[in-house]
């Protein structure tokens, strides 16, 4: 039997909907990471790192731990696990797990955004429904930190600024005081992937505060239209088995 055609990813430099979409994608980020740490009790809905520093902070002073700080880490693993298992049975049923992963973060930041709005004006952070609400942003942040790495070649991190960072400033060392041409020029077009998705969560920052400041919760409408942006875009692709021309 002549084996199946292989599942074409798609590189992030094939279009300008790849190009664009980590900038959208850090956006999302930037915004609904803001919008959770003053909205929730200092909850990082996008860095779990910055989870474990606070939840430390907490234990050492003496005060209580919060529940959505110790919850984070263990949802967030268990969240990409199960975006790996979910990718990967759309990858042998012959779907690209772009778009589908795009849809479902949607739907987990659409659902964030209904239970806090709900909740009104005065949130308990500490209530079971904020506490689901919190952890339905944390999956939707795994899913996003699993589908660029799953789903569109060559993209950066969309959810992770100190490596980014890290790699603008390494790769600009390497283009300002490298003698290897190759290696500069790996570097010049990785620094051209890695600056906007730094932009895109900078100005998402930028955003999610300013709105959270003037609507409370109910801003966490705007991440969740940023991820409807990103899932046009992702369906815009339309990408089969074999290569064709992206839109």
């Amino acid at each position: 039997m002549p084996e199946a055609p292989a599942l074409r990813i798609p590189s992030v430099d094939e279009s300008p909907a790849t190009k664009l979409l980590p900038f959208v994608l850090a956006l999302v980020a930037g915004s609904v990471d803001v919008i959770g740490f003053l909205g929730l009790n200092g909850l990082l809905v996008a860095h779990i790192t910055g989870n474990l520093v606070i939840l430390a902070a907490h234990v050492v002073a003496g005060a209580g731990a919060p529940l959505a700080l110790m919850l984070s880490v263990p949802v967030f693993v268990a969240a990409l696990a199960l975006t790996r298992v979910l990718a990967a049975a759309l990858e042998r049923a012959g779907v690209a797990p772009l778009a589908p992963l795009l849809l479902l973060q949607l739907a987990l930041l659409c659902a964030f955004a209904w239970i806090c709005v709900a909740a009104g004006a005065r949130v308990d952070s500490n209530a079971p429904a904020m506490i689901v609400a919190g952890m339905l942003g944390v999956c939707a942040m795994a899913v996003q930190n699993a589908l660029v790495r799953i789903g569109l070649a060559g993209a950066p991190s969309t959810a992770v600024l100190t490596t980014n960072i890290t790699l603008l400033t390494m790769d600009l060392g390497d283009m300002l005081l490298g003698r290897d041409a190759g290696r500069i020029v790996k570097a010049r077009a990785r620094a051209r992937h890695t600056w906007p998705a730094i932009a895109g969560f900078l100005l998402g920052c930028l955003l999610g505060a300013g709105c959270e400041a003037a609507l409370g919760l109910r801003s966490l409408l705007l991440p969740a239209a940023l991820a409807l942006i990103a899932l046009a875009m992702g369906l815009c692709l339309k990408i089969p088995a074999t290569s064709s021309k992206p839109c």
